[in-house]
Formats: structure tokens, C-alpha cells, sequence
């Protein structure tokens, strides 16, 4: 138990990890006049096409008779689920256009806070106080390794409001990957969620945002957003989210702030104070202290 619980916290920390490149390499696309709808339709289609045939490379047989037995009716709820993924990176992709990635990254991550809250509805339970104050740790290190302090005062509401609502679709992205169809493997699992993120950006911006798509996005851009922010991180977190739960889930998540202030520090030249710093280590324990139960409960074979 407490090996599956650690294993499924290094996939999804991986999994935010490499979320969290995102943003910044989204800033360098639209310093070179690539458009939010370019942007994003090129991550899920490059997304979708490799996991399509990742499906077809890799096959189970097994368990592609169980699903096929007892999976029907989940297709449909994976990919109205994930439309959430594609909601996320639209959402958050339009707050990085007005505000900068280091606001943007802390509004994204008040899904801590959501994923906990969800978590209590769901059950009807009070969460943990080691969870309550793991929570508040990384608020406080968020705030402090984003810098928000000094450049609340430039914040466009505009940048704000489609923060928030990443955070929103970010939580429901995770318990999406928590709770649907946990029966399927991972790479089909992921395949479908990809599906809906696709549909539901496709229907965003069909209307008017086409006209005049520039298909240069799709390289390098779309090839590195479509690996770190469309391929890996559903298959890390449907393999990983079953066995951490959503609260736990969310907060180990949360090492996707530190990676996206290294990423604006090497790639965009973005200083990073010691007060940063301080909150990035606040971060880190706060994983630690959701984990470190575990650790004492049983060692972990080798």
C-alpha cells in the first residue's frame, strides 16, 4: 500500500513537472506572433496523433479484453472529462497574455486549495490536519516563490480571471484522472482524455481563430508542448493519481512552480530572489511532510 502510495506521488510529481515548461515556452511562441488558438491545437493535435499510435504500438491484450467487456460506457466520460485538460491550457495559456508567468503559475496552483475542498465534498470528511497544513505551506510558498507580492499591483483582472479558472479546470483535470475509468490502461485512458481536450478546443476556436493558421507553430512549438504538456502528463497522471487521491495528489503537483521559476530563470533570464528560493524549499517540505508518514509506516522493498 504504502509503495503504491509513493510510487503513484513521484508519477504525478513528475507528471506536474513537466507542466511546468509550459508557460514559459508558451511566452517565447507568442514573442514569435503565435496566437493562443495556434498554440494550444497544435499541443493536442501532435498530442492525440502520438498517443493514437502509441495505442496501436503497444498493446495488452488482457486488459484490452476487460475493457472492451467492462469499458464501454467509460469512452464518453473520459472524453467529456477531458475537455478539462483543454479548458486548462486555453485558460491558462489567455492568463499568461496579460499577466506574467510567475502570477500566472500561483493562480494555477490555488488548485491545491480546490483539490482539497473537492476531496472534502466528495467523501463528506474533514481532511487531515497533516493535510490542512501541508496546504497552507505550499499557499504561502507559492506566494513567496512566484514573487506576487511585488507585481500584484500590475495585475491585469483580465489575467486574473482565466488564472482562476485553470485552477478551476486544473482540479477537475486531476480528479478526472483520479476517479474515471481507472479500470483502463493508462496510454488508452489517456488517449480518450486527449480526445476531449482536442473537441473542446477545436469548438473554441473554430469559429474565427483558423482563418489564418500559421502551421509553423507545429515546429518546434507544438512538438514541445505536445511531449511535456499533452503526452507525458496524462500518462503519468492516470498511472499515478488512483493511488494518491486528490488532495495529496494536488499538493505533490505543486512541484510544477518550482520547475516553471527555473524554466523563466534559464530560459526568459527572470532573476530569482532569495525569497523565491525560500518559498520553493517551503514547497518541498510541504511534499515532504504529505509523504513522510509513509516513509516511517514500512520500508520499501527493493
Amino acid at each position: 500500500m504504502e509503495r503504491n502510495l509513493l510510487k503513484g506521488a513521484l508519477l504525478v510529481g513528475l507528471g506536474a513537472s513537466s507542466y511546468g515548461a509550459l508557460a514559459t515556452v508558451v511566452k517565447m511562441a507568442y514573442a514569435h506572433g503565435f496566437t493562443t488558438a495556434e498554440v494550444t491545437t497544435s499541443q493536442f493535435t501532435i498530442g492525440f496523433t502520438c498517443m493514437f499510435l502509441l495505442n496501436i504500438l503497444i498493446k495488452d491484450k488482457v486488459k484490452a479484453k476487460e475493457e472492451t467487456s467492462t469499458g464501454k460506457g467509460s469512452v464518453l466520460k473520459l472524453m467529456i472529462g477531458g475537455t478539462s485538460l483543454g479548458l486548462t491550457s486555453v485558460f491558462y495559456y489567455f492568463a499568461v497574455k496579460y499577466i506574467p508567468v510567475s502570477v500566472g503559475i500561483v493562480l494555477l496552483m490555488q488548485s491545491v486549495w480546490m483539490g482539497l475542498l473537492l476531496e472534502a465534498v466528495i467523501d463528506k470528511k474533514i481532511p487531515s490536519t497533516r493535510k490542512i497544513i501541508a496546504t497552507v505551506i505550499v499557499l504561502m510558498g507559492t506566494a513567496l516563490a512566484t514573487n506576487i507580492f511585488s507585481d500584484v499591483h500590475e495585475l491585469d483582472w483580465r489575467g486574473v480571471a482565466w488564472g482562476l479558472a485553470a485552477g478551476v479546470s486544473y482540479t477537475i483535470s486531476l480528479f478526472v484522472s483520479n476517479s474515471i475509468a481507472t479500470h483502463m490502461r493508462p496510454l488508452k485512458r489517456s488517449l480518450w482524455l486527449l480526445a476531449g481536450g482536442l473537441i473542446a478546443i477545436v469548438l473554441i476556436f473554430c469559429t474565427n481563430s483558423y482563418s489564418n493558421f500559421n502551421f509553423g507553430i507545429f515546429w518546434p512549438w507544438g512538438v514541445f508542448l505536445a511531449f511535456f504538456g499533452t503526452i507525458l502528463p496524462p500518462l503519468l497522471f492516470t498511472s499515478g493519481m488512483p493511488h494518491t487521491g486528490i488532495s495529496l495528489g494536488t499538493i505533490v503537483a505543486s512541484v510544477e512552480l518550482p520547475v516553471s521559476v527555473m524554466f523563466a530563470y534559464i530560459l526568459l533570464k527572470e532573476p530569482v530572489n532569495f525569497l523565491q528560493w525560500v518559498g520553493i524549499l517551503m514547497i518541498i517540505s510541504a511534499i515532504v511532510l504529505m509523504n513522510i508518514q509513509n516513509l516511517k509506516k514500512k520500508p520499501i522493498p527493493n
